[in-house]
């Protein structure tokens, strides 16, 4: 009797072109990061022109392909102009995003503006130009949208930032559904509270790290190396029967 083994279906991205906003630093840094070394050709996306550059550097050091894009997503014609030039992106991960943590009776029309521009309309603009790329070159892909477990729950002093990411959550389902036809796959990818320079002085306040730990049942913050596996899955082939799902990674914070 002869046994078929099913073969195990590659993590590479050998040949695929993507694209990451807010990849500066954090988590954007760490999926381009992972992106490159997985063999994609990576382009980060910021506004600071510094920052993308000295990252775009540091992996071309390593011996992979990235090259720095200056740009703010909030600038919708720049956005499409910038996508619109370049050759069709494989990947995309939708990460730039900003949070102004207050208690609902302290949350100014800024504040508010603030976080649905670049958490809601900036994210959905830029994947609407990514998609547009591809279905014009008939090409598939993986829209990766980063969300977080605020799109799944809610909490205190964040009213704003949560309504943003269940908005996030809600056009990542209906992009997926209009896509999926063209072998286009669109899913989020949402984390506990990582350890990052724009969580880090939130943190300095030990009532607000002792409630955080409080809820992520593993009993520590997430370290931005535990999203790399997650985000190389989600661009490549071995999650090829996946589109319009939340994957999770918030140390059981959800689980209750």
């Amino acid at each position: 009797m002869t046994i078929t083994l099913t073969p195990t279906t590659s993590f590479s991205l050998d040949g695929k072109r993507a694209l990451v906003t807010g990849a500066g630093r954090g988590i954007g840094l760490t999926a381009a990061s992972a992106l490159a070394d997985a063999g994609a050709h990576v382009t980060l996306a910021a506004r600071t022109t510094k920052e993308v550059e000295e990252a775009a550097r540091a992996i071309r050091q390593r011996g992979q392909k990235a090259e720095p894009l200056t740009l703010d997503v909030t600038d919708i014609d720049a956005v499409q102009k910038a996508v619109g030039a370049a050759p069709p992106f494989n990947i995309l991960v939708n990460n730039a995003g900003t949070n102004r943590p207050k208690m609902l009776t302290e949350v100014t029309v800024e504040d508010f503006d603030v976080i649905m521009s670049l958490n809601v309309r900036a994210a959905y603009f830029v994947a609407q130009a990514v998609a547009r790329k591809l279905l014009a070159a008939r090409q598939p892909g993986s829209i990766i949208n980063i969300s977080s477990q605020m799109g799944h729950v809610g909490a205190a002093r964040r009213t704003v930032y949560c309504a943003s990411k269940h908005a996030m959550e809600g056009f990542t389902k209906a992009m997926a559904i209009e896509l999926a036809p063209h072998n286009i796959r669109v899913n989020s990818l949402g984390a506990t509270f990582i350890e990052t320079p724009m969580t880090k002085p939130f943190f300095e306040n030990k009532a607000f790290r002792d409630e955080v730990l409080g809820k992520i049942k593993l009993g520590r913050l997430g370290q931005l190396d535990e999203l790399t596996g997650a985000i190389v899955f989600l661009a490549s082939d071995a999650s090829s029967l996946m589109t319009g799902s939340a994957l999770v990674l918030d140390g059981g914070w959800t689980a209750e």
